[in-house]
């Protein structure tokens, strides 16, 4: 019986086995080169030595590629993942990867550098602004392929939706000339708690979703002769019932309850929407409410959240199939208004 060995290469094994190089790594790589008895006689043998394969660094430098796609998640893999837009979003990323053979790494957006795996990933695919904003300078100048999802980086391509004009649409279904409007805003600022916003401190306006949104609810609020009031604006840094419901109550310990509130996340217009109805104020007869994303979770709850549909799956795929584009171009995807019963 053949010992175990951990440390054997390639050509120690091929050495061992009486067989050439090539015929073990066909074994592991190019079945079609061999019969099936003797790659399953390779295949077994390799086993009882306790050797797994061609080393696949080896492989990758040789091949110039690694077969690993990086995806950078704007914030902390833990928030992002419990996240149903995000989720989707991955899952079809994920789709596409698998199709073609390759594997996916997630990668904070908090964390400190790229640097950590840019030697052996094929490239990057950014899934909204990274947290850091160091990520975004050093991803600007990444020698790799980059590819971008609802923000932009100089000659890199992208895909995202008209995050303004939706906001535009969405806003004009709730909108009336008399109305008291509140605006609760994704991270439209770099405030880690739940808090109103100053004019200042509002996140760059080319890398924002949120600000590109918080400009479309302006532009509808102005059709309408109204101006935003930045005391009934709130930034939450994410989209979680937690930070969401302090934004509902401080709403509704308001002096004058707003009669129209403008959220930039499904989940956070659910979250008011369920302390409003708590504290026994009834949608939309006395506030209207509107959402962004068409998450499921709109569906099971009533009234039915009126809000923007986008479909995240399938931005996903786009993301994965521009990453996989020898040339690839920006993509603007299309979404839908739905106009549910809160507005």
């Amino acid at each position: 019986m053949l010992l175990k060995n951990k440390s054997h290469t390639l050509r120690s094994v091929a050495d061992k086995l009486n067989v050439s190089t090539a015929t073990i790594s066909n074994a592991f790589n190019r079945p079609d080169q061999l019969s099936k008895v003797k790659r399953e006689e390779i295949l077994f043998a390799c086993k009882q030595l306790g050797y797994l394969g061609p080393n696949k660094a080896a492989q990758s430098l040789r091949r110039g590629r690694s077969g690993i796609i990086a995806l950078v998640l704007a914030d902390s893999i833990d928030y992002m993942i419990s996240d149903p837009v995000a989720s989707s979003f991955i899952r079809g990323v994920s789709e596409i990867v698998k199709d073609n053979g390759s594997h996916l790494l997630l990668f904070s957006g908090s964390s400190p550098s790229i640097n950590s795996v840019i030697d052996f990933v094929d490239g990057f695919i950014c899934y909204g602004t990274p947290r850091n904003t160091a990520l975004f300078q050093e991803l600007e100048r990444c020698p790799k392929k980059v590819i971008t999802v609802d923000f932009e980086i100089p000659e890199r391509a992208s895909v995202g939706i008209n995050n303004h004009q939706a906001a535009y649409e969405i806003a004009l279904q709730a909108l009336s000339p008399d109305d008291t409007v509140a605006i609760v805003g994704l991270r439209i600022t770099n405030a880690e708690k739940t808090s109103k916003i100053i004019e200042t401190d509002f996140v760059d306006v080319a890398t924002s979703v949120g600000f590109q949104r918080y400009k479309g609810y302006q532009d509808a609020m102005a059709k309408h002769g109204l101006q935003i009031d930045t005391s009934l604006v709130w930034s939450v840094p994410e989209s979680t019932q937690a930070y969401a419901k302090q934004a509902a109550e401080e709403i509704l310990n308001e002096p004058k309850l707003p009669n129209t509130i403008l959220c930039m996340s499904d989940l956070i217009a659910l979250s008011i929407l369920k302390e409003l109805l708590s504290a026994g104020v009834k949608v939309p007869e006395q506030v209207k409410i509107v959402g962004f994303d068409g998450i499921e979770e709109t569906k099971r709850y009533h009234p039915i959240l009126s809000t923007v549909y986008q479909n995240s799956t399938e931005k996903g795929r786009m993301a994965a199939h521009l990453f996989n584009s020898k040339d690839p171009k920006s993509l603007l995807l299309d979404y839908q208004i739905f106009c549910g019963e809160s507005c």
